[in-house]
C-alpha cells in the first residue's frame, strides 16, 4: 500500500493536519507510528484504514482484507459481545462460530452475553480486536491498542502482530506508551509538524523518542518546575528493566507523575560493558581506608 503525496485537513480553511506524505507499507512489515498527542497519528491511521479520505493525493493498493481497531471501540451498539461478533462474521460470509477462537483467546468468554455498553474500556477494545481478526487481514491498523488493557492482555498484542506479519500481512500501530520495545524490528514512522519521517529498525533501535502522554493535571496545573514538562527543574534518569516488564514500568512511572521520555533497546556492546563494569565493581575489595 502506498501513500502518494497525501495531504489532509478537516475543513477547507483549516490548517493541514498532514501534508506531502509519501510512504509505502510493505507486506509482512510492522510499522509503529509515533508522535506527540495531536500530531496526527490517528488521522494517518484512519487514512490508512479508509475511514478518512485524503484531501489531496491518494492511497493506492490498499489490501482487500483490512482489520481496523480504533483507539476507542464504539461500544454503544445494541449487541451483546457474542451477538456483535457473530453479526460481523455473518456480514463477512463466515460461519457463526468463526469468532469463537478469538473469544476464548482474548478472554471474552465470561462477557459473551454482556451488552457492549456495559463493557469496560479494555474489554471493549478486545471485542474490537476480535472483529478485526475474524478474517486474516492483509493490513491490520491498530490505534493505541494497549490502552485500557491489563498486563496479561497487553502481551497478546505483540503475539498477534507477529502472527499477522508472518502470514504476509502488514501492521500499522500507534504507540505513546513505550510499548515499541515489545515490537523489535518494526519500522518507525514519526509524525511531527504534519510530515512523516521514517527510520529503519537498525536506526530506531537506539533512538530516544520524546513523545510523552499528557502529564497529570495535578502536575501541569501546579507549581513551576514540579514536573511541568519545561525541563527547568528536571533530570533524566535511565532505568533498565526486563523486556516483559517495560509496559508496567512505564505505567508506574507515569502514575507517579514522571514524564517517560523514551523507551529503547540497549546496544549489545553497551549491555556487555555495563554488565562487566557491574561485575568488576561487585567483586572489587576496598583498599584500606576506603569505604566504611
Amino acid at each position: 500500500m502506498r501513500f502518494d503525496k497525501v495531504r489532509f485537513r478537516y475543513a477547507r480553511r483549516a490548517p493541514w493536519t498532514l501534508h506531502d506524505v509519501d510512504a509505502t507499507v510493505e507486506p509482512g512489515r510492522t510499522i509503529v507510528v509515533l508522535g506527540r498527542n495531536g500530531a496526527g497519528k490517528s488521522t494517518l491511521l484512519q487514512l490508512a484504514a479508509g475511514v478518512l479520505r485524503p484531501t489531496e493525493g491518494a492511497i493506492r493498493d490498499r489490501p482487500a482484507v483490512l482489520g481496523w481497531v480504533p483507539e476507542r471501540f464504539p461500544a454503544t451498539q445494541p449487541f451483546t459481545t457474542l451477538g456483535y461478533l457473530r453479526s460481523m462474521a455473518e456480514i463477512r460470509g463466515l460461519p457463526a462460530g468463526a469468532a469463537d477462537p478469538w473469544i476464548e483467546r482474548l478472554g471474552l468468554t465470561g462477557h459473551a452475553d454482556t451488552p457492549l455498553p456495559e463493557l469496560s474500556k479494555g474489554t471493549a477494545q478486545k471485542v474490537g480486536l476480535a472483529q478485526a481478526l475474524l478474517t486474516p487481514p492483509g493490513l491490520l491498523v491498530l490505534d493505541e491498542p494497549w490502552e485500557g488493557l491489563d498486563a496479561s492482555s497487553r502481551v497478546l498484542i505483540p503475539q498477534i502482530v507477529a502472527e499477522v506479519t508472518a502470514a504476509g500481512g502488514a501492521v500499522l500501530v500507534s504507540d505513546h506508551r513505550g510499548e515499541i520495545a515489545n515490537l523489535p524490528g518494526a519500522l518507525h514512522w514519526t509524525v511531527a509538524g504534519g510530515t512523516l519521517h521514517a527510520s529503519a529498525p537498525d536506526q530506531a533501535t537506539d533512538a530516544r523518542h520524546t513523545f510523552p502522554a499528557d502529564p497529570p493535571s495535578s502536575i501541569t496545573g501546579g507549581e513551576a518546575g514540579a514536573g511541568s514538562g519545561t525541563g527547568e527543574d528536571e533530570v533524566v534518569i535511565e532505568v533498565a528493566v526486563r523486556r516483559h516488564e517495560a509496559a508496567a514500568a512505564v505505567d508506574r512511572l507515569r502514575a507517579a507523575g514522571h514524564r517517560v521520555t523514551g523507551v529503547r533497546e540497549p546496544q549489545p556492546d553497551a549491555v556487555r560493558e555495563e554488565r562487566a563494569a557491574l561485575a568488576e565493581s561487585a567483586s572489587r575489595v576496598p583498599e584500606k581506608g576506603e569505604g566504611f
